[in-house]
């Protein structure tokens, strides 16, 4: 290492070179040559929904389908329902609970519509809670390994 500086001796002590052709550049234009660009457009929304986490949907078992059914018999007033939302862009999805009332079941199509318009496939429903005020999202999960 020694013999790298011996080489640059003559030059090393000189003072900072100052051209008179070009102005200095200001600190922010300084800067400003080393900031990101994009060099791959589309490139960090790749990255960003590869990146996105979904869940995949439980088998429900034999006797918490036959629960679900139960429920499905007696809906009344106001009702909080756990249903499989499939992800548009990937494998997987999400769990989302949706609160209101049952306007109908469509036995045929196999879907439940609610007050709002909301259409939920019955193959896709988690759970149903009639208490709505105590329920919670752990509730759904507390007993399902994964």
């Amino acid at each position: 290492m020694n013999e790298d500086i011996s080489r640059y001796k003559d030059i090393i002590n000189l003072p900072h070179h100052i051209s008179k052709r070009h102005t200095p550049l200001s600190l922010v234009q300084r800067a400003a040559q080393f900031s990101p660009f994009a060099a791959l457009t589309g490139y960090e929304e790749a990255t960003d929904e590869t990146s996105r986490l979904t869940e995949e949907k439980i088998e429900l078992s034999e006797e918490d389908a036959k629960e679900l059914n139960r429920k499905l018999q007696n809906l009344n007033g106001e009702t909080a329902i756990t249903y499989f939302v499939k992800d548009e862009k990937k494998s997987g999805g999400a769990y989302i609970t949706i609160k209101g009332e049952v306007r109908r079941i469509d036995d045929v199509q196999k879907i439940l519509v609610m007050r709002d318009g909301t259409k939920i496939n019955i193959d896709d429903i988690a759970n149903i809670d009639n208490g709505v005020e105590h329920f919670t999202y752990e509730d759904v999960f507390k007993d399902k390994n994964f």
